[in-house]
Parts: C-alpha cells; structure tokens; sequence
C-alpha cells in the first residue's frame, strides 16, 4: 500500500513538471497616459523659456498655471496676461493653446486668480463624397480655474485652486451625441521665498514650492466607455538669486515633477509547456510550448482599475520594474533668468525625460522685455531627442499687464 501511494505521487510530480504553464512577457512599452494632457503643456513662454517649470520661480501673472500660492509674493497689486503657443506649427497653422489669466492681491496676506486655458485642434474638414458638402468641426479642449491664496508666515503662503476640465473631442458622427467629456480637479500648492541675505560678494534669497495639481475624479467620453485619469501631477522645485547690485541679478532654479498616476502593468501570455529538462522553469530553446491557456496577464505591476485616490498613492511603487522603474517616471529640468534693472532678461532651461517614459528632451532659450506696465516674454525650444517634439522650433509668446505695480514692497 505504501509502494502505491509512493508511485501515485511520483506520477502526480512527474505531470505537474510537464504539463506546467508560464507567461511570456510582451513588448508593452510603459510609458503612462492620461485624458486631458494639453493641461501638462507650458502657456507662458517665460516658464517654456525656463524649461517649463514654474513651481518655485519668481512671481509672475501666470502662476496661476503652476503654483498659484506664489500671488502673495506679487509686488504689483493686480495683473492680466494672455499668452499665445502654436502646436505642430511645421505641419498646421490652426492647432494652438492659449490662456487668459488675471490675479488681484487682495491684502497684504491673500490673493485670488481666475484663469482660462484653450487648446484648439483646428479645422477638421469631412467629407462623403464629391456631391456633398463638407463638414467642418472644431474640436476643442479648454480649462477654468479660480484659486486663492493665504501669506501664512512672512516667508511662506499657501493656495487651493479649483478647475473644470472639458475636453470637446467627439466628432459629429450623425448620431447627434457629440456631448464632450467634462471632469473637475483640485490643486493644492505652498511657496517659501526668504528674505534677502547678505554673504561675501553679493546678496540672496532662497526659493522652494510644491503643488500637486489636477486631484479629481477619472472622466469618460462615452458612457460604455472607459475611464481616463486626470493628468494629476506632483512639481517640486527650489532656487536661489544671486543679487550682485541694484541692476543684476541671477536666478537660478531646478525642478522635479511626477504624474501620480498608476503605471501600465507588464502583461503576458500563459502558456501551457512541456517541461523538457524537469528544472521547473520554462527554457527557450529547450522546452516546448503549447496552446495559450490565457492572453494579456498581469505578470509585474498593477491594475490600473483603481480609483483616482487610490491610484496616487499606488503611483509610488506600482512600476513592474520596481524602484528604478519609478525614479525614470520623474522628470526634472534646470533653468536660470538673468534680469538688468527688471527691464531686461535673458532665459535658459533645459528638461529631460526619460526614454522608456515619454522621451521628451529639450532645451529652450528666451527673453522678456519691459516697458511701464507691459511686459513681453518669447521663447524658442530646440528638441534634444531622438522622438521630435510638436513644439520644436516653436517660438511662444506672452504679454502681461502689470496695474498697481510696486504697490507691496517685499525685498
């Protein structure tokens, strides 16, 4: 009896090893997308010039769009800026972004901004055939945002802003339901700025801020569809200005950003496979494989079918690659302002992502120039990588008018 069941579990061990079954990993590549990702492009030409980065930079009229809580450093009581950026401007001439914006610093510890922000996809042009007349449709993508901001010592001040998204991309199809999709974010964002220090040959200041922008719920643009994520980001920064005199200073700044949103998992195949040299795991060119059993598993990483809050959390260790995987997720860019008696300034940034996460590379030169309460911002970026960037050889611009100016004295 004991002989009998010694062989029934050597059989039973003998067809496990060959009837085993394993997952071949597909090429998935992992970079992450989300709806709504015309909100992650720079507006202003002077953050563009920066390397888009804003988080920790020097006031301006379009903090609004990277930490608003920075209003409550403005020297000038209120302003109003418009900016203008075409995309693919090699191959359209109508797909651009545009942003109004508007700030008043209300007291001498809290502001309000409101602010506007535009893509245009251009003219579509449909049609049937040579006896109908065409079609034209303007799909377009745009976001409103309210925020307010409170000074909560001398050195540092906070801002919560609200945002309604809509992205109008449904074409006509002749059903009538061209409904676009809409969703509703939150940004939540701090600013500390120092006060000027003396050292051996110049004065400075420090700078540093963070926002997590866009926290709101997924979206669809159809019912049975499925759910897109807001682009929900992370941006951290820190700087410092060099003060030599009166008339120069420099400004220094770095910045490191991160979309907190869940990782596309690595997915494979499971095979069923005969287990040729019984060492329990499959062999290329050893074992034979059979019929797939099941197609696209989980086999590193996560699900995506998650919650937003959940997936921000998740977004910190879900890479299928684990932790070297997650540092490649975060971007980060350099970029330094020279400014003549705050009439003139020359920009450069640079910003680097990495390869296997969206590839952007660039680097990016720009100027501002100011007269009474006007000031006008250009910059020009020149792709760095491999993949070609829609805004490569673009040249951006923003105006801004200052009312009130010097009304605060914060240095």
């Amino acid at each position: 009896m004991k002989n009998q069941i010694l062989l029934l579990m050597v059989l039973v061990f003998v067809l496990n090893l060959n009837a085993q079954t394993t997952t071949i990993p597909q090429n998935n590549p992992r970079v992450i997308t989300t709806g709504l990702p015309f909100v992650l492009i720079a507006p202003d030409a002077r953050a563009a010039a920066l390397g888009d980065m804003g988080v920790a930079t020097g006031v301006d009229a379009f903090s609004q769009q990277w930490n608003s809580s920075k209003y409550v450093f403005s020297e000038t009581k209120s302003g109003f800026g418009v900016s203008y950026t075409p995309y693919l401007s090699k191959l359209v001439n109508d797909i651009f972004l545009g942003n109004l914006t508007y700030f008043n610093r209300l007291d001498e510890r809290s502001a309000f901004a409101v602010s506007l922000k535009y893509f245009s996809l251009g003219d579509i042009e449909f049609v049937n055939d040579e006896f109908s007349e065409a079609l034209i449709q303007r799909p377009n993508e745009f976001t409103i945002d309210a925020s307010y901001a409170l000074r909560l010592t001398d050195q540092f001040g906070m801002s919560v802003a609200m945002r309604y998204l809509v992205s109008d991309l449904r074409l006509d199809d002749g059903s009538g339901n061209t409904d676009g999709a809409s969703t509703f974010g939150v940004d939540i964002s701090g600013y500390y700025q120092s006060e000027e220090e003396a050292y051996s040959d110049f004065n400075g200041r420090w700078r540093a801020g963070f926002a997590i922008q866009n926290i709101g719920p997924k979206f669809k643009y159809t019912e049975d569809g499925s759910e897109n994520f807001q682009p929900t980001n992370l941006r951290l920064g820190a700087g410092f200005d060099f003060i030599f005199d009166d008339y120069n200073k420099i400004a220094v700044t770095a910045e490191v950003a991160k979309l907190l949103v869940p990782t596309p998992p690595a997915l494979g195949d499971v095979y069923n496979y005969t287990d040729e040299n019984n060492n329990g795991v499959y062999d290329e060119g050893v074992d034979t494989l059979g019929s797939v059993q099941e197609e696209d598993v989980i086999i590193g990483g996560k699900s995506q079918d998650v919650s937003f809050l959940s997936g921000i959390f998740q977004s910190f260790g879900d890479a299928p690659d684990g932790f070297s995987e997650e540092l490649k997720e975060f971007t980060w860019a350099l970029g330094a302002e020279y400014l003549y008696q705050d009439s003139f300034a020359f920009r450069a940034g640079y910003f680097n992502e990495s390869e296997d996460k969206g590839a952007r590379k660039f680097l990016a030169l720009g100027a501002g120039f100011k007269a009474n309460v006007v000031n006008i911002d250009l910059s020009y970026l020149f792709s760095a990588s491999k993949i070609q960037s829609p805004l490569e050889n673009t040249l951006r611009f923003s105006l801004t008018f200052n009312i009130g100016a010097g009304e605060y004295q914060e240095y």
